[in-house]
């Protein structure tokens, strides 16, 4: 007996064709941008051990220049406004290095086996699958454990993820063709809007200085050349150059300090700012 397909179970099988194909590009995508924001922190924490930390050092030295300058002249004001920004500058420098450098510790390097584990469960478990807006909140919080669990290189807990779904009651599905159908047609909706999501933060990503910095890295490696060594190179020179002048300043505020204490008798030290 030939089985005959009404129009509704033909244009369903057309839908979760299409749909079928959306999942796992939404899978690949959601996986590939994964990987491109694992290589920026991986990138952004080299260049903060290379370079990042000496602007952070170049920074204190030149608001301890900034200070000295203030100490010669303490009634400018000018100067002193000077000096604070400076300080400020410096404070902020200090504590982006130390945010930074905690950052370092991070290792991310995805197995393949991890790489699979993800693409199958987000290709599974994506919140813009989810109709329902109970079901889509749960699964936005999956997707964040699945998220976590990849960028901690968590075998283990991926497995857990995925035992833990398929053995979910949610993962049965029913109604009429009607319905299927329907829900589909959204599916499909929402995938695409998804995707389009993520080329736009994959295209904001390649703008970014990151990823800019990090291609032109790339590119002078290719080429034998190391371009962060390079960078951190510079910094230390003009290091140097602040350090030399810093303590001439400081020779020359020790000098006048000196002057008037055997000349008047006087201590100015505290009168001045430090």
């Amino acid at each position: 007996m030939i089985n005959v397909q009404s129009p509704e179970e033909i244009e369903l099988n057309k839908k979760q064709r299409v749909l079928d194909r959306l999942k796992d590009r939404l899978a690949f995508r959601e996986e590939e941008m994964a990987d491109l924001r694992g290589e920026l922190e991986r990138f952004e924490a080299r260049y903060t051990m290379e370079v990042a930390r000496l602007y952070a050092e170049f920074d204190e030295i030149e608001a301890e220049i900034a200070e000295e300058e203030a100490r010669l002249v303490p009634d400018d004001e000018e100067i002193k406004k000077k000096a604070e920004e400076l300080r400020r500058r410096a404070e902020e420098s200090a504590a982006r290095a130390v945010e930074d450098v905690d950052k370092c510790n991070f290792r991310w390097n995805p197995t393949p086996e991890a790489k699979k584990a993800y693409r199958d469960l987000a290709r599974i478990i994506h919140p813009d699958l989810a109709l329902d807006p109970a079901e889509k909140e749960r699964r936005h919080f999956l997707m964040t454990e699945l998220n976590d669990a990849y960028y901690a290189g968590d075998q283990t807990r991926l497995n857990k993820l995925t035992e833990d779904h398929r053995n979910s009651p949610d993962v049965i599905q029913g109604d009429s063709i009607g319905d299927e159908l329907v829900r589909a047609i959204r599916q499909i909706s929402q995938v695409k809007r998804r995707l389009e999501k993520l080329g736009k933060e994959r295209r904001e990503a390649e703008v970014s200085e990151s990823f800019i910095l990090r291609q032109k890295v790339e590119t002078e490696m290719a080429a034998g050349r190391d371009l962060l060594k390079q960078m951190a190179a510079r910094t230390r020179a003009h290091i140097l150059k602040s350090e030399r002048r810093l303590a001439n300043l400081r020779k020359v505020n020790e000098a006048a300090e000196e002057y008037v204490k055997e000349r008047y008798g006087m201590d100015i030290g505290s009168f001045r700012q430090k």
